[in-house]
C-alpha cells in the first residue's frame, strides 16, 4: 500500500518549527509494517495545498494530512479538502456539543472561533480526538483516502495508534494483531546490537517478529514488531525471542517499553529502603532533574548540590578533598542518604582539538563499599553532558542490581 504523509503550516516549512510530528508518524507507521513513499510539507497557501492534495490522491492509497485543523484563519485543511472534492463543508453537531463540554469542563466558555473546527466537508467520516479540540476526519480525494488529524504532538500521537493504524491495517487487508515490544540500552551503538542480536528473529515462526532499531543518543531501543491472529498468538511467538533479547543484551538492558532509566532506578532505591544525594559539576543538575519530578521521589531522593568549583564544593560539604569519591562521601554523611554520588566532568576546551570531548569521573559511596568510573566521552559539549546524565543514572542502576559499574561501553576512550 502507498502512503504518503502531507504536513501543513508555514512555521514548520520555514523550518522555524522542527517538524517532529512527521518522524512520528513515519515510525509508528513502520512498525506495523507499513511503509511512507512520499512526504510533502505544504504552506497555509490554499491553491499550495489544493494541488498537494491532488497530487497525493492520484499516487498514493492512503494519505494522513498533519496540521491546519485549528480555529484561526490559517487552518485551512477542512475548507481545501472540500474544495479538492468537490463538497461543501457542513457543521457536525455532535462535535460542536464535545467542544463545549471540553471548555466546560475546564470552567471557561468556548470561543465562537472554535466553531470552525466542527465544520467537515460532506460526506466526510469523523475521527476522534479525545484530548483536544480539533477532531480528524477521513474522507477520499482522488484515488486515495486521505486521513486529517491535528498538529498538537500529543493529539496526533495518540490519533494514529487508537484511529489512523487500525484504520490503514483494516485498508491493507490486515486483521491481525500487531505488537511492538520494545527494549532501551545504554552506551551500545546501533551496529554492535545488530552483531548482538543476530539470529534472533529466526526463534519465532514463518518471520512472525521483525527486529529494528531506533538510535536517540546515548540510548538505543531495540523492537520487535510482532503480528499474530490474536494477542495470545503474539506471546507464544514473542516469548523465545524476548527472553533471548534480554539475554543478550544483558547488563546494558535498563528499560522496557514506556519505562525509563529513571523510573526504575528511583524504584529499586524504593525497593531497597535506600536514598541518594547527588554531587554535579557540568551536568547543571540535570541528574537530579531526572529523578526530582518522579512520584515517591520524596522518599529516596535527599538533595543536589551543583556548582562548577569543586573546591567551592568541598567546602560546602566538608569534604576532605575536591575528588568524586570525597564529595560522594559528604554528601551522603550531609544528608544521611544511602548512596552518595558525585559526577565530575572535565571538558576540552578549545576547537583545535583533534578529538572534542572530556573525562567523566563518577563515584558512588555506601557505607559497605565504594565504586568508581573513570570515563573518556568524544563529541561536543552537548553530546558529553548527555553522556555523563545518562552515564551517571546508568552506573547508579547498576551499583543498585549488583552489576559492574565500570563496564565498557561504546561511546568511551581510555583514559
Amino acid at each position: 500500500m502507498r502512503i504518503e504523509v502531507i504536513c501543513t503550516g508555514d512555521e514548520v516549512l520555514t523550518g522555524k518549527t522542527i517538524n517532529t510530528n512527521f518522524a512520528m508518524i513515519s515510525q509508528k507507521l513502520e512498525d506495523v509494517g507499513l511503509a511512507v513513499r512520499w512526504e510533502t510539507t505544504v504552506g497555509d497557501d490554499r491553491d499550495e495545498l489544493l494541488l498537494a492534495f491532488q497530487l497525493a490522491g492520484q499516487r498514493a492509497h492512503a494519505v494522513v494530512v498533519n496540521g491546519g485543523l485549528g480555529p484561526t484563519v490559517d487552518d485551512l485543511s477542512q475548507e481545501v479538502a472540500a474544495r479538492a472534492a468537490g463538497v461543501d463543508l457542513v457543521r457536525h453537531e455532535g462535535w460542536v456539543a464535545r467542544m463545549e463540554e471540553y471548555f466546560r469542563a475546564r470552567g471557561r466558555i468556548m470561543p465562537s472561533t472554535n466553531h470552525k473546527q466542527a465544520m467537515l466537508p460532506a460526506g466526510a467520516e469523523l475521527i476522534d480526538n479525545p484530548i483536544g479540540t480539533a477532531c480528524g476526519f477521513a474522507m477520499t480525494i482522488g484515488r486515495a483516502r486521505f486521513m486529517f488529524t491535528p498538529g498538537v504532538p500529543r493529539e496526533v500521537r495518540r490519533m494514529i495508534d487508537e484511529q489512523l493504524i487500525p484504520r490503514l491495517l483494516e485498508m491493507y487487508g490486515t486483521r491481525s494483531t500487531i505488537y511492538l515490544k520494545r527494549f532501551h540500552s545504554f552506551g551500545l551503538g546501533e551496529s554492535r546490537v545488530d552483531e548482538m542480536l543476530a539470529g534472533v528473529e529466526a526463534l519465532a515462526p514463518e518471520g512472525s517478529v521483525r527486529l529494528g532499531f531506533r538510535a536517540h543518543y546515548p540510548q538505543l531501543e531495540t523492537k520487535l514488531a510482532v503480528r499474530g491472529r490474536d494477542m495470545e498468538e503474539v506471546r507464544r511467538q514473542l516469548g523465545p525471542v524476548e527472553a533471548e533479547v534480554r539475554r543478550r543484551l544483558g547488563n546494558f538492558l535498563l528499560a522496557e517499553d514506556d519505562q525509563t532509566l529513571e523510573r526504575n532506578v528511583l524504584g529499586a532505591l524504593l525497593a531497597d529502603g535506600a536514598s541518594v544525594a547527588i554531587v554535579e559539576t557540568f551536568t547543571g543538575g540535570q541528574i537530579a532533574a531526572r529523578l526530582a519530578p518522579l512520584p515517591d521521589a520524596g522518599k529516596a531522593f535527599r538533595r543536589a548540590v551543583v556548582g562548577l568549583d569543586r573546591e567551592a564544593l568541598a567546602r560546602t560539604l566538608g569534604a576532605a578533598d575536591a575528588g568524586a569519591v570525597s564529595l560522594a562521601a559528604a554528601a551522603r554523611a550531609d544528608t544521611g542518604a544511602s548512596h552518595g554520588l558525585a559526577v565530575l566532568v572535565d571538558v576540552d576546551e578549545g576547537q583545535d582539538r583533534v578529538e572534542f570531548g572530556g573525562t567523566v569521573d563518577l563515584a558512588i559511596v555506601t557505607a559497605a563499599a565504594v565504586a568508581t568510573r573513570r570515563s573518556r566521552l568524544q563529541g561536543g559539549r552537548e553530546w558529553l553532558r548527555l553522556g555523563a546524565i545518562e552515564m551517571a543514572l546508568d552506573c547508579l542502576r547498576r551499583q543498585l542490581a549488583g552489576l559492574p559499574v565500570d563496564e565498557r561501553i561504546d561511546f568511551e576512550k581510555s583514559v
